[in-house]
């Protein structure tokens, strides 16, 4: 009879754990739950943390997040309307606003991205084919640059510069976040932020804006190149006009001063010959006999020629030396 009761009793606080274990749950901060019961969500949803209380076994709780969340789509090829087709990569931050809503509309995260990936994409579409490609880039206050620094892109390149900007990147995504929040409440989430995270020419396009870009720089090495031949072609015939300026300079001067030397050296032998017109003649005769020395000619002369006369004269006064 004992062991009846101890197990009836047993299994009353077995009941009453049980119950008690479904009957109470924690909210942890950060997450938000729903009560649902019998598949059905009822009440509002629950925000804050702590613990709170439910119907056991009938009633089961669904957790979502409360913090922001990161939705990335995948790049998408979208023409401009410029025709030019590119690569954008949008990115967007959200939140659960409403989770018995959500729950009820999309069930889970994977079924939020899921719409956010069909609405999103839709607006950027829209968004990005009724708009310039010179918007996608640029930002409202784009400024033209000027003076040499417009002189010297390419004329193509300037007219993409000049281009006036009238939305810009900026104005763009505020468009697609206002477009898509129209939308998106109907599901319980609320979209915080939306931002182009990359654009890129198609793989066409792309292998075109290379062949240009390399011409261009080509163009460009060209001019470099052109310009400096001619600079060098200019340095060089200034050089070799003031090298032969230098020289006809420094000639004329060698000119000037070996006449002057000749002029003076003349005068001094003038001076030096003058007070002795004899010794004029035998220096003179004496390199006229050095310089008429020719193995391979033949001179005949008398002996009573002027051009022995000095030697005839040597002998004469080695004889009468002699004599004495």
């Amino acid at each position: 009879m004992k062991n009846a009761i101890y197990i009836g009793l047993g299994l009353l606080v077995l009941t009453i754990v049980i119950a008690f274990s479904g009957t109470f749950y924690t909210l942890q901060e950060g997450t938000q739950a729903v009560i649902v019961q019998f598949g059905r969500p009822v009440g509002e949803p629950v925000t804050e943390a702590g613990l709170h209380f439910k119907v056991p076994f009938i009633q089961e709780v669904r957790r979502f997040e409360k913090r922001l969340l990161i939705w990335d789509g995948d790049p998408n090829q979208i023409p401009t309307k410029g025709r030019e087709f590119i690569w954008v990569d949008t990115t967007a931050r959200w939140r659960i606003a409403d989770a018995k809503k959500f729950l009820e509309s999309v069930a889970t995260e994977a079924g939020a991205r899921s719409r956010l990936n069909d609405i999103i994409d839709s607006v950027v579409r829209d968004q990005v084919s009724g708009s310039e490609l010179v918007e996608l880039v640029r930002s409202a206050s784009w400024v033209v640059p000027q003076g040499e620094v417009l002189e010297e892109v390419p004329a193509e390149v300037r007219e993409e510069l000049k281009k006036e900007v009238v939305r810009g990147r900026e104005e763009l995504t505020r468009t697609i976040l206002a477009e898509a929040r129209k939308v998106i409440p109907q599901y319980g989430i609320e979209l915080v932020d939306v931002r182009i995270k990359r654009l890129d020419y198609v793989e066409s396009v792309r292998e075109k804006v290379y062949v240009r870009m390399i011409s261009e720089r080509k163009r460009i090495a060209a001019q470099f190149r052109s310009e400096g031949e001619g600079r060098s072609a200019e340095i060089l015939g200034t050089m070799e006009k003031e090298l032969r300026q230098i020289r006809s300079t420094a000639y004329r001067r060698v000119q000037e001063i070996r006449g002057k030397a000749d002029a003076e050296a003349t005068r001094v032998y003038g001076s030096s010959y003058s007070a002795d017109p004899e010794f004029y003649a035998f220096s003179r005769t004496l390199e006229a006999y050095k310089e008429g020395q020719n193995k391979n000619s033949v001179v005949i002369l008398t002996t009573d020629s002027d051009y022995y006369r000095y030697l005839k004269r040597s002998g004469t006064t080695a004889a009468a030396r002699a004599t004495r």
